[in-house]
Formats: C-alpha cells, structure tokens, sequence
C-alpha cells in the first residue's frame, strides 16, 4: 500500500535500511541469540520481551504484540504518517524519493509552489509595506514578539482588491490557478480579487510544513468576518487540518500533551508564553479526522474553550465525537475558562505557571459526561437516575473494548445507583473483527509460508507452475503462489519489503503474524530445506486430482457403486499420504 511513492522504491528503501540501528537509537538494544531484545517502547513493562529480527528486519514484541518493519515502527514510535516515515527513511539510507509522473501530482506542486510565493509575499508586505506599521501594532497589542511571529510565518495582506494576484501572474501563474489554489476569487466583471485584504495572515502547514493554506484575521474589530480562511481546495480540508500541530511537532522533539483551542492567536499567544503544544480547529466544530490525526502524536488531549455557553456546547460535541477513539492508554480532560476570558487573554495575564496548573486541574472526560448529564436530570429521584442512565447507555456504547468502557459502565452503576444492576452493553462494531491478536494453528501452509519469510531463498526450490500450488480450494495456498510469484521476480527481496507489498491488507495481518513465530533454528540449515521440501510434497499429493477424488468419495453419503468400489480396492497410493 504505498500510496503515490513506486514499489521499486520502496523495495530499495527497506534493503538499504538496517532496523536494528533505526531502532537501536531510540531503544537501546542488547543482542540474544541471532536476535536483538529490549524493554518495549509501546507498553510499560520490567522484563525484555521487545524482538528485532536482523534477518527478517521485522521486530516483535512478545507482550503487547506491537510489530512490523522500519516503516511501521517511525509511525508508532514517532507517531508519524506513512509519507513522513518513509521520508525520515530515505534521510537516513542517503535517497531521494522519486516524483510521480501524474498530472494530478504536477497540478498539487503547482498550487503549493504559488501557495509557498503568497507565504512570501504576505511576510514580505509585513516588513516593507507602506501600511504595515498598523499590523504591528496590532500585533503588539497582542503582546506578540517578532520571534514568534517568525516562528509561525505571520504575516501581513494589504489593502487593494489584487495586490497578491498580480504579483503570481507577474512570477507566471495562471489565473486559473490563482483561484485553485484559494487566493482569490473572481468578481462580476470576471476580473482577479484577492480573498485577503486588509488582514494579518496565518500560515496553515500540512504535516510535512507545507503551506497549504492560510486564515486572515481582521485589523478593525467592526471588519466582518473577524476571521476568514483559504476556502476548500484539492489541498485544503478544513475538516481534517490543526493550525499548530507541525509547529508543535518540530519545537518539541517527544510531544507528551496538546492543548485544542478556537482561534489561530490562542496557538500564537500561548507559544509566547512557553506553551508550545496548543493546536486550534480551523472554525469548525471537532471532527473524527480531527481526533485521530492528535492521537496519532499523544494519547493526553486537553480541549480549552470558554466557558461560556458556545465553548460548553463545543465541549460537549468534542466529547461525543472522541468517544470512539478513546482506548485504553489514551485521555482527554475539558479546561472551560471563566467568563469573558480566551486562552490568549488568560495567559497574558496569569503567565505559563498558572495557565499550566490549569491544565494539570482540567476536568477528566468521565467527571464532565457525568457532571453534565446530571444537570439533565434530577438524580435525587429514581425517575431522575433512570433518565441519567438512560441518556449515558448510547455515550457508554460508542466506547471501545478495554478497561476504560469497564470502568465507565462502573461509574454509571455508581452515579445511577444500579447497586444490584448488572448494566451489559453491546459489544462495539469495531471489535466484532477478527482478532489480531489470536492464534493462528500451526497447518502445514503456514508452516511453508513462514519457513519462506524466515528463509525468502527457499522460493528459488519451487517451480511457478508446481502441483502444490494449484489447489485453490486449500485456503492460503493461492497467498503461497503469490508469495513466490514475488520472490522469483525479486529474488534479493527482503522480507520487510515483501511484507510491505501487503501493508493494511487482509493477507497481510496473516503474514505480519507468520513473521512472528519463533521458528527452532537447527544446526544444520539445510534442515530448512528439508523441512520446506516436505511441506511442499505433502501440498502435492493433496493437491493430486486422484486423492482428490478419494477423499471426495469418503465423503459422499450417498451409496458407492461397484465401479467406485473396484477403483477404490485398487487405489493403492492412498495408504501413504
């Protein structure tokens, strides 16, 4: 599943990469046997069950069941996306990753190179322009540094209906992508206008620091909208995107906590004072893509809003839309500001110390479902407990498998004093899927299958067109016959590239779990061999058209005719298999 990057690439990447030293420097590793164990990055534990394969390139650990290849651990222990990691990857092996060739990835570079030219020219107009002393002064206001502007790329949009736009088509863009890429708009005449005027300008970064969009605040309070933002485009989903998360991410190098707030100058205000985990949604409510994109960097969310009745209602739609994602080991607690107060007002008038012990005192997730809920009811009465359990039993349903849905369901029985109650809630859908996590029985396949991932050479024994690989009605043998198909056209694959080739899919969560079996090392190798040889013999004469018949005719209820019996009295191979 490598997205746009060639599999080629991705083949290369995953031999030039050594694991070992990818993890070794950010979990000390001590060698045991032919491999390499340590304490788990992934879960707390005293005793060494964390395994790094050399020869499989693949780690394992015995505990939590964390596994996967180079790329799979900088997305876990970095928290990092499929992209980042295989460009972290590409750093360290000394390649560059190639550039597709289609037109739809030529039209995405084209927007972020005039999106990267608007960047520069709005904080350009912030230093040179003839206007500019009233931006920073209203920067100065806000009690902004020049550094942190900096830090951010704020900058500034003069008045004048083109201002930008004629600058881009001067540098050689086209009108067309001018509009597309959100910068400006066209007016009844047809004629370019620019969307900012007359605003102090906020970069939106992607997770790689690309500018993929920008947010315009207003200099005259009586201005309308106060805020504006880039309008959808191919590269901008205001949906789905944190103003503040990459600068987060690269000025703290382990990201423990983020602090979700409203408003662009929230995230500049509190980075001014030293708070340098704050993100803001861009002027939407809380989204699912939202949540799992800050929980693929933390697992400890703290959402701050005012406390007023709008932030109490963004609370509690925050609240709802996290439930889901909220597995063990993960939290989120709510921090509601007094009255008539935001996060940039607070902290420049409390400072970090106290704005911090605010967070570290911020209400936990459970405290504020059930507070909130018993202000929707009259707990002192049963009618009044019956309702509280009747509005928390849908809130408790969306919350996954796990110790925290226990003790959630716990404290409901506490709150609504269902004392002698058993409170069963259905199991999530998400959990109905195979588990992950089970066993798989050791069949003679998997034993192939695994055997060829702990030694890919031994594909070279087998024929493409090999009886054993043509009986499609035994499961895993057409993964078997692809696994080879493979390795013959790519015989110095490795297996964590092999293992790469399947990532999010159905074969290859079988595969992932093959890798993991401890395989007992002879003395001889060619044991391997052997072993692997008669795996693949046992395959054959199952997959042997007479044995089929023979077992179909075992099988059959129905009475055997006398031909049947003779050809039966005369199948004199069935006593060997």
């Amino acid at each position: 599943m490598a997205g746009r990057i060639p599999q080629e690439f991705l083949d290369q990447l995953l031999s030039r990469v050594d694991l070992v030293e990818v993890i070794n420097t950010r979990v000390p590793l001590r060698r045991a046997g032919h491999d390499f164990m340590a304490c788990c990055p992934f879960h707390a534990e005293k005793t060494p069950s964390f395994s790094v394969s050399p020869r499989k390139q693949f780690y394992h650990c015995f505990g939590c069941g964390a596994h996967g290849n180079a790329i799979g651990f900088l997305i876990a222990y970095e928290r990092l996306e499929f992209l980042d990691a295989v460009e972290e990857l590409a750093r360290l092996a000394g390649l560059e990753i190639p550039k597709t060739g289609s037109g739809g990835g030529d039209a995405s570079r084209a927007l972020l190179e005039w999106l990267a030219c608007a960047d520069r020219f709005f904080r350009q107009q912030l230093r040179e322009h003839p206007t500019r002393q009233h931006a920073v002064n209203y920067l100065r206001q806000r009690g902004l540094t020049g550094q942190i502007a900096g830090v951010f790329g704020i900058g500034y949009a003069p008045p004048g209906w083109d201002s930008l736009s004629r600058i881009l088509r001067e540098s050689g863009a086209q009108p067309e992508e001018i509009v597309n890429a959100g910068l400006a708009s066209r007016d009844e005449q047809n004629r370019l206008r620019d969307r900012f005027r007359d605003r102090i300008i906020f970069p939106i970064r992607d997770r790689r620091g690309r500018i993929i969009a920008f947010g315009g605040r207003a200099l005259d309070d009586v201005a309308t909208p106060k805020y504006l933002n880039s309008p959808e485009t191919s590269l901008f989903h205001k949906g789905s995107e944190l103003y503040g998360l990459y600068e987060a991410r690269t000025r703290i190098r382990r990201l423990q906590r983020l602090v979700v707030v409203e408003g662009y100058m929230d995230v500049v205000a509190l980075a001014q004072h030293g708070i340098s985990y704050a993100v803001a949604t861009l002027g939407t409510a809380t989204s699912a893509e939202h949540i799992e994109r800050l929980f693929r960097v933390v697992n400890d969310l703290v959402f701050c809003f005012d406390g007023d009745r709008a932030g109490r209602t963004a609370g509690w739609r925050a609240l709802e839309t996290a439930l889901p994602f909220l597995r063990d080991g993960r939290q989120i607690s709510f921090l509601f500001l007094p009255d008539g107060e935001d996060p940039d007002s607070l902290v420049r008038r409390e400072g970090q110390a106290v704005f911090e012990q605010r967070l570290e005192q911020a209400t936990s997730l459970a405290d504020y479902l059930f507070a909130e809920l018993r202000t929707r009811v009259d707990p002192d009465t049963l009618a009044g407990r019956a309702r509280l359990a009747e509005l928390a039993r849908p809130l408790l349903e969306k919350l996954p498998e796990g110790h925290f849905r226990d003790l959630m369901v716990a404290r409901l029985r506490q709150e609504a004093q269902l004392i002698n109650t058993r409170l069963r809630l259905p199991t999530p859908v998400s959990v109905r899927l195979s588990d992950n996590n089970a066993q798989l029985t050791r069949t003679p396949l998997r034993k192939a299958i695994a055997l060829l991932l702990y030694r890919p050479e031994l594909a070279q024994q087998v024929a493409l067109d090999d009886p054993a690989l043509q009986d499609s009605r035994e499961p895993g043998v057409r993964l078997l016959a692809n696994l080879l198909t493979i390795l013959h056209a790519h015989p110095t694959l490795t297996i964590a590239a092999l293992l790469e080739r399947y990532r999010n899919t159905r074969e290859g969560a079988i595969l992932e779990r093959l890798a993991q079996w401890r395989l007992e090392t002879p003395e001889d190798e060619y044991q391997f061999e052997k072993e692997f040889a008669d795996i693949l013999n046992y395959l054959r004469r199952r997959a042997d058209p007479a044995k089929q018949w023979l077992e179909t005719l075992l099988q059959r209820r129905t009475p055997i005719s006398r031909e049947e019996r003779k050809a039966f009295r005369n199948f004199d191979r069935f006593k060997k298999v």
